[in-house]
């Protein structure tokens, strides 16, 4: 599309996916307008993934800043769809002519397990919200929730999330073991080197320090743990490449940090000690046809703490159904409602995959076709015209508003400066 046609489309999330699909409408001239609930853009670069990712994570900022910085893009930080400002109002009244959401996947999904959440902050907890405090408990302005580690944890799941909890757990049970001995160790620096390289250089072994470490569960076998992608097309031959990639993937992880994996186990019960969970009664399963089924026989899991890490699901905004804990999609490639038909979905809110590179693939893809496909589809039918000047005034009027509103000045860099912690990792 040319510059000079007058579309406007509004981006829900300003992070992986939201910016690449700015970055898309920015080439084709179209106006675009960024709504993001934090004050920073980044979302699960900066919250999700554990602290040690130094470098990816800048790498990942600089690319969300250059997009998010493009012309044609007007950023709105601190703005919350559905609090703020309403989907109705975007898609009805302020004059674009779609909007996206690329808003992520920020909730855990719940462990099935009855009355596991009324133990939460008693020795159970989630992914989400105990990497986002890993990430930011060292920073003199935090003042989010608290944890302990604890070892002996035991961590629901079976993926690259899950292998993050129990890296977190080992690091810190390691750093904290070592520091009992008078040894000053660099927790970053022992995740990259590995907990036994780490304990040789001083000396010293795992059964030394004296701690016993965490635990997976996973309710399949190694080989089913999504640790590496399957093709939709993948033929017999394939699909045992990569069950064999997974299980020497998992092998690593667990030689280098000496978390244990307790697999065929899926949790059915709770075992509750003076008002705190102490454990799981776990279902033994086995698979069949790609499925974990229980066998009949249970065994008990002890743990001071469970952290439970099977998934993230989209938070639920007013005006968009909801099958289950996902958005219902009736088109996943272009995550479309017939309902909604200038409303689309990017990123992980539709492929449930916390992949930045799947992420950015994906908005890409789904943007191009907005401005290849559903913009032209405007035009001709008149649906809705290009924005005219009275349209285009109001609508940037409506984003100063809610720039006043956060204390937004408009200057990108500045905002972004003032935003981050001096001690901020």
């Amino acid at each position: 599309m040319s510059s000079d046609e007058g579309y406007a489309i509004a981006v829900i999330g300003g992070a992986t996916a939201g910016a690449e699909a700015a970055g898309v409408f920015s080439e084709h001239g179209v106006l675009t307008v960024v709504f993001e609930q934090n004050t920073r853009p980044y979302g699960k670069v900066e919250d999700g993934l554990p602290r040690w990712h130094a470098a990816l994570r800048n790498k990942e900022y600089a690319a969300i800043d250059r997009k998010l910085t493009s012309p044609n893009v007007h950023y709105v930080p601190s703005t919350t769809v559905g609090e703020h400002v309403g989907l109705e109002e975007l898609t009805g009244e302020w004059g674009f002519h779609a909007v996206v959401l690329a808003n992520g996947a920020w909730r855990d999904r719940p462990l099935p397990v009855e009355g596991a959440d009324a133990l939460l902050g008693k020795g159970f907890a989630y992914q989400n919200a105990f990497i986002y405090w890993f990430n930011h408990y060292n920073e003199a302005a935090y003042d989010g929730e608290q944890y302990e580690i604890l070892d002996g944890t035991l961590v629901v799941g079976g993926g690259l999330a899950s292998i993050d909890v129990a890296k977190v757990i080992q690091l810190e049970l390691c750093v904290r073991a070592l520091a009992e001995r008078g040894i000053e160790a660099d927790l970053v620096e022992t995740e990259v080197a590995g907990i036994p390289k780490t304990l040789q250089k001083l000396g010293l072994t795992w059964e030394e320090l004296g701690v016993e470490g965490c635990t997976i569960c996973y309710r399949r076998r190694p080989e089913d743990m999504p640790l590496v992608e399957l093709p939709d097309d993948a033929n017999d031959k394939v699909r045992e490449r990569v069950a064999r990639g997974r299980a020497r993937i998992l092998e690593k992880a667990t030689e280098k940090y000496l978390f244990k994996v307790e697999a065929l186990r899926a949790p059915s019960g709770l075992i509750v000690e003076d008002d705190r969970l102490a454990g799981l009664v776990c279902d033994v399963t086995k698979v069949e046809d790609g499925r974990a089924r229980p066998t009949g026989e249970t065994v008990e899991l002890r743990a001071p703490m469970v952290i439970s890490s099977i998934g993230s699901v989209p938070a639920p905004i007013a005006g968009v159904r909801m099958k289950g804990e996902l958005y219902g999609f009736d088109d996943w490639d272009l995550g479309r409602m017939n309902e909604h038909p200038s409303l689309f979905g990017v990123g992980n809110v539709v492929t449930g995959k916390g992949n930045i590179v799947a992420s950015r693939k994906h908005a890409r893809s789904v943007a191009t076709r907005i401005t290849a496909d559903h913009l032209e589809l405007v035009r001709k039918v008149k649906k809705l015209e290009p924005l005219d000047d009275a349209t285009r005034g109001e609508l940037l009027r409506r984003v100063r508003e809610q720039h006043e509103r956060s204390g937004y000045s408009g200057d990108y860099a500045a905002w972004i400066d003032a935003a981050t912690p001096d001690d901020r990792v």
